[in-house]
């Protein structure tokens, strides 16, 4: 079994693959103040209530764009997973994809494993949208190489800088308003938030779309991939765990 990391400014998510079966995941808060020993215990107790020996690991592979946590994440590693070092992407294993940005070391690790296992699974040209802290678009040719992307503010960075700078206006959960003609503040927020959100995804996806020649598969991923991916005529797919299964198709390509 593989046991898949993938660290972002928000959360980390680890999985864990029977060969190309993902058969459990689950998410922390990225804490760049966590121990080794919070690590190793939450990650023993999905491990437990899920029926899971931790000796069937047989490698752990990471990607992450937090070097803060990473001390800890090794070391919570090598404690509870009987000394096994883990693969970690950019340090001791390098990714195989011809990368076109003017300076490549600038583009995420996240970004690049999720353009791989995309590719992978979906083929090219093709579109990645990751709905994380902030939203990114990343464009794969046909050939498999990462073109490039935009970044966009995440929507709920977007929603706290509103409630920061605006007295009177609360904090709200982002859910979609049934319709988008609010009649109180909460509905008025949540229709701007996820109708405007909607928009601007659109936009951006649509003029890439004719940068590659006006047509691309449309992947969305990431935590509000669901919410904002379900409201937009525009995704081919919805791929939630597509940054877990680019490091174990990395993981794979590494191992043969």
């Amino acid at each position: 079994m593989l046991l898949a990391i993938d660290i972002g400014n928000t959360n980390m998510e680890f999985g864990v693959f029977d060969k190309e079966k993902l058969i459990g995941s689950f998410r922390l808060g990225t804490n760049r103040e966590i121990t080794s020993d919070e690590v190793g215990l939450f990650t023993s107790q999905f491990f437990s209530i899920n029926n899971i020996d931790r000796r069937q690991i047989d490698d752990i592979i990471i990607a992450s764009v937090v070097p803060q946590v990473m001390y800890s994440i090794n070391n919570a590693m090598k404690k509870y997973f009987y000394k096994k070092k883990p693969l970690v992407i950019g340090d001791n294993l390098f990714l195989k994809i011809k990368n076109s940005y003017d300076h490549p070391a600038e583009v995420g690790t996240d970004r690049l494993v999720a353009a791989i296992g995309a590719y992978h699974k979906y083929g090219g040209p093709l579109i990645v949208v990751d709905f994380g802290t902030a939203t990114t678009f990343d464009a794969i040719d046909q050939e498999g190489a990462y073109l490039g992307g935009a970044i966009f503010p995440g929507v709920k960075i977007s929603m706290e800088a509103l409630f920061q700078k605006a007295a009177k206006l609360p904090r709200v959960e982002l859910l979609k308003p049934e319709n988008i003609i609010g009649k109180n503040t909460i509905k008025s927020l949540q229709a701007g938030a996820v109708y405007g959100y909607v928009g601007a995804v659109g936009n951006i996806v649509n003029e890439m779309k004719q940068e590659l020649g006006g047509s691309a598969t449309i992947i969305a991923t990431g935590g509000l991939a669901k919410l904002i991916g379900s409201q937009a005529d525009l995704f081919s797919h919805i791929d939630r765990s597509l940054t877990l299964d680019g490091l174990r198709i990395i993981y794979e390509d590494y191992k043969s």
